[in-house]
């Protein structure tokens, strides 16, 4: 199957290049651009492509309106480009919750060190979000009343004494709708590894920290685990544990430079098995690839309890797919159940 796909930029240049780059893949063909927003919801209209490409600064309309207008009016996977600054990193999550589905930094050395590589990995992310046929407006973060889940979950409350999540593309959204149904009284100290660049972990947890009544901020080398607090794994970097006295603190470096990803999900689930062994929950949520299964593995003969997002509710059914199919997921949940169930597993 071809995946159509619309490109737009206000660069002729760039345009030109990522054209190039896609229509490289014959399982791929660019059927239209755009130069400006305002172009983009037209063509969106009269093309129907299955992916578009967007910028986010564009004149005449920029990117994060057209991607609300075209969300409202034909939904459809958008995936954002994005300069990896401060000011990058809040017009993307902007444009994440007006409905964009993943986004992929404009510099491709920033992408990967070998250009092909960065290439490959950009017409591998269109036809991966392509797949997602139920694409749906995302309403802004909020606190959300707790409501039962809709299937019977097996809750053992005073098991777990930390909860670790893990996520990638579509995982912003995500762990927005989870955690902002969490109260400030939750039981636990949750832990976060979201495959994001370093420049986008501070903004995010800053956004989180708003929209949550749990307190949520990135992680920084020292820091101690405590119930209530959400600490966010800083993009490029790796985030594990270590006992001190009665505490639990966290140790932030660079990791194995092999790794692949930084975080990585496996690094920080296998640290959580070695400090906390059974009294873990792992939560597995939509992202590409396999991350955090080999550390769920490693949990599992620990005692741990590991949950998975389902593929309904999935941006990406890679990483809890991954998890689901090895056998490792003792429950399979719907989005829109998991924080309820986090909340009465945690007796709240």
């Amino acid at each position: 199957m071809v995946t159509r796909v619309l490109v737009v930029d206000d660069s002729g240049f760039f345009r030109r290049r990522i054209i190039e780059i896609l229509e490289a893949d014959k399982r791929i063909k660019v059927v239209g651009s755009a130069a400006n927003g305002k172009e983009a919801i037209e063509q969106v209209a009269k093309l129907k492509p299955d992916v578009v490409t967007m910028d986010i600064e564009m004149p005449v309309m920029d990117g994060i309106t057209a991607v609300r207008h075209i969300m409202s009016s034909n939904p459809l996977p958008i995936l954002m480009f994005s300069s990896l600054t401060h000011d990058g990193a809040q017009a993307t999550l902007d444009a994440l919750e007006a409905g964009a589905v993943d986004f992929l930094p404009k510099r491709f050395e920033d992408i990967a060190k070998d250009r092909e590589q960065a290439k490959q990995l950009l017409r591998n992310r269109i036809r991966a979000v392509a797949r997602k046929q139920s694409i749906t407006p995302s309403a802004p973060a909020r606190r959300t009343p707790v409501r039962p889940a809709a299937a019977p979950v097996s809750v053992r409350r005073g098991k777990f004494q930390l909860v670790a999540i893990a996520s990638s593309t579509g995982g912003p959204v995500a762990l927005a709708q989870v955690l902002t149904t969490l109260p400030s009284d939750f039981r636990f100290p949750v832990v976060v590894v979201q495959h994001m660049p370093g420049t986008f972990t501070p903004a995010f947890a800053a956004r989180l920290d708003q929209q949550c009544e749990v307190k949520v901020k990135e992680a920084h080398d020292g820091d101690v685990l405590a119930p209530g607090e959400v600490l966010i794994a800083p993009g490029g970097r790796q985030m594990t544990f270590k006992q001190v006295g009665g505490a639990v603190q966290v140790i932030i470096n660079d990791g194995d430079t092999g790794l692949h990803y930084k975080p990585c999900a496996d690094v920080t689930f296998e640290s959580v098995a070695s400090v906390y062994g059974g009294k873990a929950l792992a939560l597995v949520l939509t992202g590409m690839g396999a991350d955090g299964r080999e550390g769920a593995r490693t949990l599992k003969k620990q005692g741990a309890t590991v949950w998975s997002q389902d593929e309904a509710s999935s941006v990406i059914y890679g990483m809890p797919m991954a998890v689901a199919e090895a056998g490792l997921s003792d429950q399979v949940l719907s989005l829109r159940d998991i924080g309820p169930v986090l909340v009465k597993t945690a007796g709240g």
